[in-house]
């Protein structure tokens, strides 16, 4: 019977138990999308990665238990924090991964991991009928959308915590997700997010790696700043660095094994 090596890394922390977890196979061989998708409804984790080499690079490819989904941040981290830690690859060399949103490259920067992400700028829409009821806010003072992504903006980190969303009614909204977000209350962070996917499975995501891809662009005309850091206001938190570069966001944030193993298939 065929082994396949199978982590599960905490993604933007730099403790176990908290930030982001993903599961992350390695596989020697292309496998079908019906399996992968088990895989990760067995896996229950908010993303399960499937890594599998291509000459020099990697191809990658992320679902949630429902679905797959085109750009994750935090399971890129881990994937690159897998390969390095396995020794599949020299611990300083930069991982090229293939993914569905292009060629995503991560490196080390001392104790981080950077992602070089494309940047998912949001256009102001208005609310999508349901979305403020779904939520619990009143008056929002931005609500806008990316490619992926709404984006509403309230008024202080108090509120952001405060919300309790109705999650079957929130799915009923058509994105990938909803990025709620305001300016932090600590000088050291310069905003905090939270991101509900009801719609793609995931209630409330820890961390979001995607999800700053549009933060960092939002956030930057208004602080008049290119390099920030956010905090993801989940139960499990998490901390991702955001530098602007033209068209793209790199992120950065660090990562932590709780658990190896192989997956029997």
């Amino acid at each position: 019977m065929a082994e396949i090596p199978c982590l599960q890394i905490d993604a933007f922390t730099d403790r176990p138990f908290a930030g982001n977890p993903a599961a992350v196979c390695l596989l020697d061989n292309a496998r079908e999308d019906a399996w992968m998708q088990a895989v990760a409804a067995e896996m229950n984790l908010s993303e399960t990665a499937f890594v599998r080499r291509l000459g020099d690079d990697f191809e990658l490819r992320w679902f949630t238990p429902i679905l797959e989904v085109h750009l994750c941040g935090h399971a890129t981290l881990a994937s690159a924090h897998a390969l390095w830690e396995q020794r599949v690859v020299d611990s300083s060399a930069a991982v090229r991964f293939h993914t569905k949103s292009g060629l995503l490259t991560c490196s080390r920067d001392g104790d981080h991991i950077v992602l070089d992400f494309p940047a998912t700028r949001v256009t102001a829409t208005g609310a999508p009928a349901g979305l403020c009821e779904a939520l619990g806010v009143t008056s929002p003072r931005f609500v806008g959308r990316s490619k992926f992504d709404y984006l509403v903006v309230v008024e202080s980190e108090q509120a952001l915590r405060a919300i309790r969303p109705d999650f079957p009614r929130l799915g009923r909204i058509d994105a990938r997700g909803i990025i709620v977000t305001s300016v932090a209350d600590d000088p050291d962070i310069d905003f905090v997010s939270r991101f509900f996917g009801p719609a793609a499975g995931v209630d409330e995501d820890p961390v979001t790696g995607s999800a700053h891809c549009a933060l960092g662009p939002y956030w930057a005309e208004r602080l008049g700043k290119d390099t920030m850091t956010g905090l993801q206001a989940s139960a499990r938190s998490g901390i991702v660095r955001v530098r602007l570069a033209g068209d793209r966001a790199i992120l950065s944030g660090r990562a932590v094994t709780v658990l190896r193993g192989s997956l029997l298939a």
